[in-house]
């Protein structure tokens, strides 16, 4: 980041966009989460290659199991729902980046 770059999570005042700083979304992770962000990662390739999983459903899918996961883990409770958001939408885009990195290329 230089330092015209708007604060992480900020609306950039010009264009209006919204900029996110994936590293800074990463450190909200707590690190014993890993395996289910990874966990995550794994179940959102399975669903993609099963052809009866329609594509749109699966961001949901990936997310109601990163939170159930978490919840196992952690015990009900708001930061374990959040927790688990956060690994459900780490593990997408990580996807999303490799997928489009290859496109890319």
């Amino acid at each position: 980041m230089t330092g015209d770059d708007p604060a992480p999570g900020r609306v950039d005042s010009e264009g209006g966009e919204m900029i996110v700083d994936w590293e800074t979304l990463f450190g909200l992770i707590d690190p014993s989460l890993f395996v289910v962000v990874a966990a995550c990662w794994a179940l959102g390739i399975i669903l993609k290659n099963t052809p009866r999983v329609p594509d749109w459903t699966i961001v949901y899918i990936v997310t109601v199991a990163a939170v159930v996961a978490v919840v196992a883990l952690q015990g009900p409770s708001v930061r374990s729902v959040i927790q688990g958001v956060l690994c459900g939408a780490f593990a997408v885009y990580g996807h999303q980046v490799v997928k489009q990195t290859r496109e890319r290329e």
